[in-house]
Order: structure tokens, then sequence, then C-alpha cells
């Protein structure tokens, strides 16, 4: 059996490395959860359940800097982020026993016609059936709390491929379930190569497909899904800021620089595109770039650390490239645009570039932040909107009818008023629309997406 290798992203240095599945091993395993879903003797009990999923919290916060340390050690976020992931994500496990109240089905009116008259009928929802869920790297413990604390909650077996840069943080997770008291058979941690990967998420058994990392790869796996297959996808987006004359400066520059740089901007609602009136830009570009060039970048596990490095050295290449397209046809680079050796790269603010460089029009998961101006709310909102890409947005105003305006006319999801794009707690629906995604995220909503209904009529 060939193993994986993990590699601290800022040094390069070999931290552990996780045995390699082949497709015989994958297929034992879809085999063994379609027939737990089938054998509802075997379905665990409610209260069970419950009990699992209690006692994994308190295992992770007995383990909290251990997870902190392994988030920032192989995934690059900071430690001081990696601290707040870990409480989110153990706030999510106890979210996950606290949703199973809501998870219930409802009374249906019979008697509205002759036809159903003498009958009661209700619904119950039931687990839709064998889960696998493909993780993204730059949350490497939440999002994997997020796609299989909801499937454990309402008894889908579940099988985990973490992304390739960060298993760690996920085999630890699904250790915790285990030592919890989750049989082995219920969660399986699953790494392959990427056409074992494609094999497992389209084979026919599989009953709920759980997705989080780019469009590119999200919807050609979607096109390939057997049919019957239900699926939630979660992508990237190129995150909008609109500001007014009236916004206080003062209180919005360190939240977009929180919004645009937080894990070097390698987050799918990072602050990318920012909004401003034309004669304030140059004072607000200016001032964000001055405290963006004040942030430390460095090691993630140190301490002193702000913006850590980008999770491989070809991401560090291409950030670079479409910065410098970007300036070369005509944007104004303020702060940063170097990479920092082979790992990192600087904190960037370019002023002004093209509407049509890569920069303004995809996602560059990267620490960098564009800034523009405009004459006429209508033009930035037409701006903010013209991309093939949904997800959140934000506006800073102190006018009501301007933030109601936002609300109605950005195309987005979510619109935070007088606070970045960023901004997520774990119980509110998180989804993008168009290319960003399909279905909706949140661990009460992926709970409601891994059941279904089913309806009794009795007749009395």
């Amino acid at each position: 059996m060939s193993v994986l290798t993990v590699e601290n992203p800022f040094t390069r240095t070999e931290i552990g490395e996780v045995p390699v599945n082949d497709w015989s091993v994958a297929d034992t395993w879809l085999e063994r959860a379609q027939a737990l879903h089938r054998n509802r003797a075997k379905w665990l009990p409610a209260y069970q359940r419950i009990s699992i999923l209690k006692r994994t919290a308190e295992l992770m916060r007995e383990r909290f800097e251990e997870l902190a340390f392994q988030i920032a050690n192989e995934g690059g976020k900071p430690l001081r982020d990696a601290r707040i992931e870990t409480e989110r994500a153990i706030d999510g496990v106890a979210l996950a026993v606290s949703e199973l109240l809501h998870l219930r089905g409802t009374e249906i009116p019979m008697d509205l016609t002759k036809a159903g008259s003498g009958r009661m009928a209700f619904t119950r929802r039931e687990p839709t059936g064998p889960v696998v869920a493909v993780s993204a790297f730059n949350h490497p413990l939440n999002l994997i709390v997020h796609q299989v604390a909801p499937a454990v909650a309402v008894g889908c077996p579940v099988i985990v491929k973490p992304a390739d840069d960060t298993p760690l943080s996920a085999r630890t997770f699904v250790d915790i379930l285990y030592e919890a008291g989750l049989p082995p058979e219920w969660c399986t941690f699953f790494v392959c190569d990427i056409p074992t990967a494609e094999r497992l998420v389209t084979d026919p058994r599989v009953g709920f497909f759980s997705f989080i990392g780019s469009a590119k790869i999200g919807w050609m796996l979607r096109s390939k899904l057997a049919p019957g297959t239900r699926c939630a996808l979660e992508h990237g987006g190129v995150a909008p800021v609109i500001c007014d004359e009236t916004a206080d400066i003062d209180a919005m520059l360190p939240l977009l620089l929180k919004g645009g740089f937080y894990h070097a901007g390698q987050v799918c609602v990072s602050v990318q595109r920012v909004f401003a009136p034309r004669t304030m830009i140059a004072n607000i570009a200016a001032r964000l770039a001055e405290a963006a060039s004040h942030l430390v970048v460095g090691d993630a596990v140190e301490e002193k650390t702000d913006v850590g490095p980008l999770i491989r050295p070809r991401e560090v290449e291409r950030v670079a490239e479409w910065v410098r397209e970007a300036t070369d046809q005509g944007g104004q680079l303020l702060a940063g645009g170097a990479p920092i050796g082979a790992t990192a790269f600087t904190p960037t603010v370019v002023l002004e570039p093209p509407s049509t460089c890569r920069l303004s029009t995809q996602e560059i998961f990267g620490p960098v932040i564009a800034v523009y101006g405009f004459d006429d709310l209508s033009d930035a909102i037409r701006q903010a909107n013209a991309l093939p890409f949904a997800f959140q947005a934000a506006g800073f105003t102190k006018r009501l009818d301007v933030a109601t305006r936002l609300i109605h006319e950005l195309d987005a999801t979510a619109v935070m008023i007088n606070d970045h794009t960023a901004f997520r707690v774990d119980w509110m629906p998180f989804a993008g629309r168009r290319l960003s995604g399909y279905g909706t995220g949140g661990i009460g909503y992926t709970m409601h997406d891994m059941t279904e209904d089913k309806m009794a009529v009795i007749r009395v």
C-alpha cells in the first residue's frame, strides 16, 4: 500500500503520512455502507447517536490545542485562527445534536376532500443512504465536521475523502468518533487517487454526495453522478463589497483587512472586490494598503503570524501571475505583490485593475484585494453582479435605504451590512448561486438534505 506524505505548507517539512487506498477497498466499504443502510435493524437509534456526538465534542475539547496546532501545521492557517476553527468545529458537533430536535415530519390534513376523509397521515424523516464527503483543505477540521457530523446525526453511513494536502485533521476527527463509541463501519476515512475518487463518487450505491472545492471539479462530478444520487456542492466566489459616502471608514478597514487576508485569502467568501465612490477610493485603498503592509507573514504555527502560506508553491506562482497581469494592464500596486520564498505571498492591494483581468473576474484564492471606483451606486451594483459567481456579498453604509437596496439588488445568497463577506456562523444557511454552488450548507440544512420524507397514511 502506498502512502501520502503530508507537509507543513510554509516550511515544506514532512509532518505525517496517511495510507492511500485503491478501488478494491472503496468497493468493500461501499458494499458495507449500503448493507448497513438497507438493514434497518442495524440503524443506530437516535439516543445512541446523540451520546456519541456529545462524547465526541467532549474529547475534542480535551484535545483543543492539539487540534488547533494540527490545523495550523498541515493547512497553514495562523494558530490564532486555527483555534477559532477548532472552537467552531466543537460547536458544530454539538449543533448536530440540537438540530435533531428539529428534524421531524409533519401531519398532512386528509379530510380536505371527500376522497381523503377517514384517513390520517404524517411524514417522518429517514436517512437517505451512504454519504460520500469530499472536502477542501482550507478548513480541514470544521469542513469535515460540517459534512460528517450531520451524517452521523441522522444515521447515514459516511465515507470521508479529505483534501490531499490536509488529511490529518480529518483522520483525527474520525478516530475521535470511534473513541466516542461510533462503530467503525458507520464512518470511514479514505484517501485515494483522483480516478478512484471519481469512481467512488459516481457509484450507484452512493445516496448523497457532499463536495467542497473548485467549481470545475464539483460540476464535473455532479454531471457524472448515478441516477438518484443527491448532492450538495460548495464552490467559491469573487466576493464584492460596496461602500457609499456615509460608510464608517475607520470601522470598515479592519473588517476588510480580516475578510480579505484571513487564511491568506484562501476562503470561498474572502473579500476580493471593493467598490467605493470615486472621490473616496484613493484614501480607502491607501489606508488598506498601509494596514496590509504591517501584517506578519510566516509559519502558521508561530503565535506572531497574521498571514500564513498558500497551500502549495504553484499557488504562489499563480497569484503572482494574476497580480502581474492586473498591474501590467493598468492596475496600481499599492501594497505587496511579491512572493515570500516559494510558499507565501505578501498581502496585496491593487487599485483599479481592469475589469477584464483575472483578478477582476475569477476567484484568486490568495491574499489580494482589488479596489474600484464608481460614480453611481447602480454602476457599482452592476459590476458586483457581472460575474457568473454569486456567494456572499457586503455593503457599508449608514443609510437604511442604501442598505435595503443592496440587500435587494446584490446577487448573493447572503448580504452582510457593515460587516465583511467572510462572516459566518454555523447554523445559518451557507450556499453559492450559479457557478458558486448547489444546495445549502449549514449543519441543520445539511441534516435535512441527508434525509428524505416518508409519508404514512392510515385509514381509521
